[in-house]
């Protein structure tokens, strides 16, 4: 299994937590998704076919910005 975290902007409510994790599972091949309002962040447990490229892009389709 892969893993990947990203801290994101403008992830400031849970209504914003659960669209993002919505959003996410249902990316094929995500497993787990955890997200984090106090630091920002998301994690993702993932295998094939899902890859960091498709789970970046559906957070920011999402509407939240990945930052660097």
């Amino acid at each position: 299994m892969n893993k990947a975290n990203y801290n994101v902007s403008n992830l400031v409510n849970t209504e914003y937590k659960t669209q993002v994790k919505n959003a996410l599972d249902k990316v094929k091949g995500v497993q787990k998704v955890g997200v984090s309002l106090n630091t920002g962040t998301i994690e993702v447990d993932y295998n094939e076919p899902a890859d960091e490229d498709q789970i970046k892009s559906c957070i920011e389709q999402t509407g939240f910005t990945i930052e660097n």
